[in-house]
């Protein structure tokens, strides 16, 4: 299904983005991986070359997807270089923990910035390369935090609810023109984001998010992937995600209660912590 395609992954040089990285181009997958620092992509990018195997390409594009031009020239390097591309996954993310009152509004304008407008401008720019050829594929790596809210995620869930919000419309809009969506939902899982996130989260956020057990990088990138292959809309890896997804979206109230006690028992609020 991958072979001799061009899969562009944003955040591809670390977390989530880089284990699909190393999935898809073992299933013959041509890549061009964007992220912000030129290091870790260069890095990523030795990395997967040696583990390729002969004739696949791998091309890393710095770029900030926070910002919409820097994003379309991107993308006009990468069609100029490698070729109009076949799939977008965008993998590109940030977080930050902390209590509502106490996250200034900068951290809501970024969060949304690179969680949401980041994934809107990758769309935007890879959609014409689809339309020119009547088929593409987008994959929108969200959050169970864009499917049900977390104590300590305001901004965060804001970004995510957001991402679900946009994957679900553009999948009504673009299925006629032959482009498919997919809305892959992970919960916590092993990475970089998540080892900082460790070192300052407050007690009701691990308690409630950590109800869920944390997935490597490398499990949620091969479920992604089955699903993908199966065609689902909706991918969320792990049997526990996917029970308590359920569970959400079916009996809320029992939902919001079980938050509620266990929130109770160990509440600290921000003027304690």
């Amino acid at each position: 299904m991958f072979a001799n395609q061009l899969i562009v992954i944003t955040g591809g040089s670390s977390g989530v983005g880089k284990a699909l990285a190393q999935k898809l181009s073992a299933k013959g997958a041509n890549l061009a991986l964007i992220a912000r620092d030129p290091k870790k992509l260069s890095l990523a990018r030795d990395e997967l070359l040696r583990l390729a195997s002969t004739g696949r390409r791998v091309e890393v594009f710095s770029c900030d997807v926070s910002d919409p031009g820097a994003v379309s020239k991107s993308f006009a390097q990468i069609a100029e270089q490698m070729g109009p591309p076949d799939v977008l996954i965008n993998s590109a993310g940030i977080l930050k923990e902390g209590y509502f009152e106490k996250l200034p509004l900068e951290v809501f304008r970024s969060i949304m910035d690179i969680n949401f407008f980041g994934t809107l401008h990758c769309i935007q720019s890879a959609l014409p390369y689809f339309k020119q050829k009547a088929e593409g594929r987008i994959v929108n790596i969200c959050s169970s935090g864009g499917l049900m809210s977390a104590f300590g995620y305001s901004a965060y869930c804001s970004s995510k609810f957001a991402v679900t919000g946009l994957t679900n419309t553009l999948r009504e809009e673009l299925k006629p023109e032959n482009i498919k969506i997919h809305l892959a939902c992970p919960a916590e899982f092993g990475s970089p984001m998540v080892d900082e996130l460790n070192t300052y989260r407050t007690l009701e956020n691990r308690t409630v998010v950590q109800t869920i057990p944390v997935l490597t990088a490398e499990r949620v990138a091969e479920e992604i992937i089955k699903g993908i292959e199966a065609d689902r809309y909706l991918i969320i890896p792990g049997r526990v995600s996917r029970v308590l997804e359920r569970v959400y979206r079916w009996f809320p109230s029992v939902g919001r209660a079980v938050v509620d006690y266990r929130i109770r028992k160990v509440y600290r609020g921000p003027g304690k912590s």
